[in-house]
């Protein structure tokens, strides 16, 4: 009996050593955005989005070094505002959406730069290839909402390049942009 009481404290404190694990947090889709940019002919900025995506988001605001996301980007609602340049983007040359209709990035790695900074490392597969990937990741603000005091919120702007080749989709380049501009924008509350 004695044993068991000692076992069950020593647990205990163990416990209460580790640090806190981070919880599931929803993505607030109507405050959100997956947008892009590609350079054309060195001419002009193509600018794009995607209509379409969803996130898998643990976070600790405490720990933020112990968060993950599993993000996943419907590949066919891709949409840079031009239907003709829609439906040759989608193709073969580009997303090839039809073979490949998920975009995904999944974290490995959180590593805090300063109190409001950090990257995060992850897998990122795009039409079947996969490749890490570091992006640059800026809380913007974590606090209640002004509207609803109960509900805590904590907004990001994730921002990065990605080069669009090594995913073997080499069509145009460099001409239409190999490098690609990436920037996410997220709002996220407890699930």
């Amino acid at each position: 009996m004695r044993f068991a009481a000692l076992a069950f404290a020593v647990a205990g404190l163990a416990a209460a050593t580790l640090p806190a694990a981070a919880e599931p947090y929803k993505l607030d889709k109507s405050h959100a955005a997956v947008t892009f940019t590609v350079g054309h002919l060195g001419f002009s900025t193509t600018h794009g989005f995607f209509r379409s995506f969803d996130a898998d988001i643990d976070f600790d605001p405490d720990s933020m070094e112990t968060s993950s996301v599993n993000f996943t980007i419907d590949a066919a609602s891709v949409d840079t505002l031009w239907d003709a340049r829609d439906k040759h983007v989608k193709s073969k040359d580009f997303l090839n959406v039809e073979a490949h209709p998920t975009i995904t990035f999944v974290s490995k790695k959180v590593v805090l730069t300063s109190a409001e900074t950090a990257t995060v490392t992850g897998d990122l597969t795009l039409i079947g290839e996969t490749h890490e990937e570091t992006f640059d990741v800026r809380l913007n603000k974590i606090g209640p909402s002004p509207f609803n005091p109960a509900l805590q919120i904590a907004g990001f702007a994730v921002s990065g390049e990605i080069d669009r080749t090594k995913y073997g989709m080499g069509y145009g380049a460099p001409a239409i942009g190999g490098v690609i501009s990436l920037q996410v924008d997220l709002e996220i509350s407890p699930a």
